[in-house]
């Protein structure tokens, strides 16, 4: 996935820059100070995503972007939340504020990720979770077990576990689990990305819900799930650790 980003602030870009670097599926092929510095490569190459600053001193980020023919998809970075209306009716991927923590990088360019795969753009019934807009945000999703379509709230999914030819699902709170014939490829497919990730062979956890990383373990309330070493670079990559 090609990126630029545009921000006045060169600590900001830098800031970008380094989440970039830690996904394997991102390239950055340009940062620009100036908005006006970045239309060449956007017409010239295939830029898939902006990160844009909002207020900068030669034009706003909501003026350039707006101005754009056939724009590429774009995530506004601000420290002003005031813009995120008009950002929403850009029809931003995302809105960011900064000082941007790096889940929530995570979680914006797992969105893009997705909206290039399905080659849709994002419209006012997907995007900006973090400001209310809720309809983009997976909240359950249904497995079979045994004879019946069962339905799981995301979040109360503490980790999935892989035993044989079926997989646990436990739940937080109690010690109930739901065994399904799911595979991992096919659970995984139904989870977002932003919010579960696999670790071992054997585990798939929720990282909302991680107490604390022990060495090549992860603690959840008091279970301890192993990190697989073919799993290690992605997993500590995707905390920003």
């Amino acid at each position: 996935m090609n990126c630029i980003i545009i921000d006045d602030e060169p600590l900001a870009i830098d800031v970008l820059a380094d989440y970039c670097k830690k996904i394997d599926f991102t390239e950055v092929v340009g940062t620009y100070t100036n908005p006006l510095d970045a239309i060449t490569v956007i017409k010239e190459k295939k830029v898939d995503v902006i990160f844009c600053d909002i207020e900068m001193p030669q034009i706003s980020g909501l003026e350039f972007i707006n101005a754009l023919e056939n724009r590429p998809l774009f995530i506004f970075t601000t420290a002003y939340t005031q813009y995120a209306v008009e950002g929403f009716e850009l029809n931003a991927v995302d809105y960011l504020v900064k000082p941007i923590p790096y889940h929530r990088f995570i979680k914006a360019i797992s969105r893009t990720k997705e909206i290039l795969a399905q080659k849709v753009k994002p419209t006012e019934a997907n995007i900006f979770p973090s400001f209310g807009r809720n309809n983009d945000i997976q909240k359950f999703i249904f497995v079979k077990s045994e004879h019946e379509n069962v339905k799981i709230n995301l979040d109360d999914i503490e980790y999935i576990q892989g035993l044989k030819d079926y997989l646990k699902i436990h739940i937080a709170g109690t010690n109930k689990t739901i065994l399904t014939l799911l595979s991992f490829k096919d659970i995984m497919e139904k989870l977002p990305s932003y919010q579960f990730i696999r670790v071992h062979k054997s585990f798939v956890v929720n990282v909302n819900v991680i107490r604390s990383i022990q060495r090549n373990r992860i603690v959840i309330n008091d279970t301890r799930i192993p990190i697989g070493e073919s799993h290690k670079t992605q997993f500590f990559s995707f905390l920003g650790l």
